[in-house]
């Protein structure tokens, strides 16, 4: 609560409000169905870079995404969803790690999916253009260089890593998106703003949206322990978590993503 009033103050400014019981009194308005929006907006915390928390990308580039390889080598196909991936740092780190390793994924289809419920954040990432200060959170020169081109104003992510990512604005505690089957799953930072109630529905939302054998990923400061019997522990180095067993049975693809090809 302690950051609510500083969120809300450039939409205390605009209407004219000066605390929260008014800007309540407005919302009770039928009249103002855009600043419901506007508010969320305004609170959500957009913070991100490329590649955050190393150890969950190595740990995913090491040990999950070869286990992913391994169980759909008849399929040679792979969903991940990334909820609440802000501008979309985080899904165009994961097109990188398949991208630096081409030739091992060459033919399979590769599909990310990155969503938030932000439609400002969601348009940024769609745009794939980041400014100075943002590329050179997370990646190195040489990535920098191999996967973004410089423009005025900032970079511009290449068709190399673009094609393997789209996104969506959603909303974590409605249904699953489409293909609503995925093998990984990263939530990170996500779950710690939400009450014990909201946190074990998005869970659920979760459960219903991953395979069997798939994986989900947290943030570091976030558990699955005490919070959910949806999910177990998969590791004990990082924020790594599967499924708890029941007949869920995969499904196909609904949609057509990108096949990596080994770049030449």
């Amino acid at each position: 609560m302690w950051r609510v009033p500083s969120a809300l103050a450039g939409v205390f400014r605009e209407r004219g409000i000066s605390n929260v019981d008014q800007l309540v009194c407005l919302l009770d308005n039928p009249a103002e169905h855009r600043l419901a929006g506007e508010v969320v907006e305004a609170l959500l915390n957009h913070e991100t870079y490329f590649f955050r928390d190393q150890a969950s990308f190595a740990a995913l580039e090491n040990d999950v995404l070869p286990e992913l390889a391994r169980a759909n080598a008849a399929t040679r196909q792979i969903a991940i969803w990334c909820a609440g991936c802000s501008t979309g740092q985080e899904a165009l780190s994961l097109a990188m790690l398949f991208a630096e390793q081409a030739s091992q994924w060459n033919g399979w289809r590769i599909s990310i999916l990155g969503t938030d419920i932000s439609a400002k954040a969601i348009s940024a990432a769609r745009t794939g253009h980041y400014s100075q200060f943002e590329i050179q959170r997370g990646i190195s020169v040489a990535q920098m260089l191999d996967y973004f081109t410089e423009h005025k104003g900032g970079w511009q992510a290449s068709e190399t890593i673009r094609s393997l990512v789209r996104f969506q604005q959603h909303n974590l505690l409605d249904s699953p998106p489409l293909p609503a089957r995925f093998d990984l799953i990263l939530c990170r930072n996500v779950l710690l703003y939400f009450d014990p109630a909201t946190r074990a529905k998005a869970f659920a939302r979760m459960r219903g949206a991953i395979n069997p054998d798939g994986r989900l990923v947290l943030g570091a400061g976030e558990t699955v322990v005490g919070q959910t019997d949806q999910f177990v522990s998969a590791s004990r180095g990082v924020a790594l978590y599967r499924p708890q067993s029941t007949n869920v049975t995969s499904t196909q693809f609904i949609d057509q993503p990108y096949t990596l090809r080994a770049r030449a």
